[in-house]
Order: C-alpha cells, then sequence, then structure tokens
C-alpha cells in the first residue's frame, strides 16, 4: 500500500457526504415536535374601574409614576432643608441678603445623628 492510496480514499470520503436517512429525519422531527412550547391561550378580562377619592387624585396628578417623583422631589427637599450644608446656607444668605433671622436648633439628644451632614458631598476635588 502507497501513500497515495489513503490520500485517495480521503478524498472519495470528502466528495461524498453521508446524508442521513429519510425514517432518521422524520424521527428526529417528530421528537423536536415533543419539546417545542405550547402556545398559551390568554383570557383578557377588563380590569374594574378604580373609585374613590385617592384613585381620583392620582388621576388628577398622573398617576403613580408622577406621585413617586413628587414624593422623592420632596423627600429630597425636606433632606437638603433638614441638614442644612454650608454651602447652601451662603446661597440663601445670598439671596435673602440677612431679612431671616438665624433659627436656633435645639440638639434633644446630641449624640444621636439620625440626619448627618450633606458637607462632604458638596465638596470640590
Amino acid at each position: 500500500m502507497r501513500d497515495s492510496d489513503l490520500d485517495d480514499l480521503f478524498a472519495e470520503a470528502r466528495t461524498r457526504a453521508p446524508a442521513p436517512s429519510e425514517a432518521l429525519m422524520a424521527r428526529v422531527l417528530a421528537d423536536a415536535a415533543t419539546h417545542q412550547p405550547r402556545p398559551v391561550v390568554v383570557v383578557e378580562r377588563a380590569m374594574p374601574r378604580p373609585s374613590g377619592w385617592s384613585s381620583w387624585f392620582a388621576g388628577l396628578r398622573g398617576g403613580a409614576l408622577a406621585g413617586a417623583g413628587m414624593m422623592t422631589a420632596t423627600l429630597a427637599g425636606v433632606w437638603i432643608g433638614f441638614a442644612q450644608p454650608s454651602s447652601m446656607v451662603s446661597v440663601t444668605d445670598a439671596l435673602w441678603q440677612g431679612a431671616v433671622q438665624q433659627i436656633d436648633v435645639v440638639e434633644l439628644q446630641p449624640s444621636l445623628d439620625l440626619f448627618p451632614s450633606l458637607d462632604g458631598f458638596m465638596s470640590e476635588g
């Protein structure tokens, strides 16, 4: 046997690609069809219309998303107003020009710091 005989066998094998039989393809496709997901029938129901003053008020203000945005802005304003960072004090002093007197803050528990200062967040650099 020569080396070229082996090359000839490989060349002949490359030209004739093995094709699966029709019976094999039918079994594979039938098995694949059993594993396909079945469509789910969805029954649409009419949503009950909300009633009451709270749903009327939520609809008036734009729904739940608008209410969440307003609540977030309110809480941010309360936090910034209560913490009084030094940069905001200088802005309010410049705007009001001393028309408002400084409000004294009474600390009920000086060791308890529930609302930390925003000065660390406002500093540059």
